[in-house]
């Protein structure tokens, strides 16, 4: 008789309450698999950013708006991406592009990309989120800030960025203390670079940094390309499956 050989591992357990934020695939004419990957039954994603060319873009995009049905119809939270530049974007600009989002695509709410996280830009964010919530009753507001900013605009937005960058420097991060005081779905990280057979590692970080909802990747910057380039997470990470079989089916709305 021959003796059998080692026992797989077993599959880790799903990481409860955990979801995914898909912080803007490519257009869906070039990359139709991402955004039907997102339809799949039991997928945990709570969101997904429309980005059509930085922005809402000049005129409908039928590819945008067809994607967007079949998200809307699989029951996934989609978001307009609003450019901020830190605080310098016009306030008529940014309502120009909400209402431009709204009347093509109908989306749930808004990404807030490059957001101010300092003390002095509180009240233009609260401004902006308020003038979102009138716009479209219910909107979801993500505020995409990359770092732990002044506590109170935690107060401001339904969930915060409080994390986008690289593995090397996330496995080693450190959680605002005043976070403690929020539920996990108040908080938000996106990480690139994860290897494989760290995914495990990445979610326990998430966890105990009481993040709700993530984004891991294995794509990393290539030469001369910058570390917040959007084109990080415009494909599906080569370790998606496993990635969102580590999470588990969606549990939340």
């Amino acid at each position: 008789m021959t003796s059998p050989g080692p026992r797989p591992s077993p599959a880790p357990p799903p990481a409860a309450g955990l979801g995914i934020g898909v912080p803007g695939w490519a257009h869906p004419l070039v990359a139709p698999a991402e955004w039907g990957e997102l339809t799949r039954q039991g997928s945990p994603v709570h969101w997904a950013v429309l980005d059509v060319a930085r922005g809402p873009g000049a005129c409908p995009d039928a590819y945008c708006a067809a994607a967007v049905s079949r998200l809307r119809t699989a029951g996934v939270r989609v978001l307009g991406r609003l450019d901020l530049r830190f605080g310098a974007r016009p306030f008529g600009e940014l309502v120009s592009d909400a209402t431009r989002y709204l009347d093509w695509y109908r989306p749930d709410g808004f990404y807030l990309d490059r957001c101010p996280s300092e003390r002095p830009g509180l009240g233009q964010v609260h401004r902006i989120v308020t003038t979102l919530r009138a716009m479209r009753g219910g909107a979801y507001t993500v505020l995409g800030q990359d770092t732990h900013p002044y506590e109170e605009y935690a107060e401001v937005a339904d969930q915060l960025v409080t994390f986008r960058g690289r593995w090397a420097d996330y496995r080693w991060s450190q959680v605002a203390e005043w976070t403690a005081g929020y539920p996990p779905e108040r908080f938000c990280h996106l990480v690139h670079g994860v290897p494989r057979p760290h995914l495990d590692e990445a979610l326990r970080i998430a966890r105990w940094q009481g993040a709700g909802t993530v984004f891991f990747t294995d794509h990393t910057t290539r030469p001369g390309q910058r570390a917040g380039s959007a084109a990080l997470w415009e494909t599906l990470p080569g370790h998606w499956d496993d990635f969102v079989s580590h999470i588990g089916p969606c549990v939340m709305e």
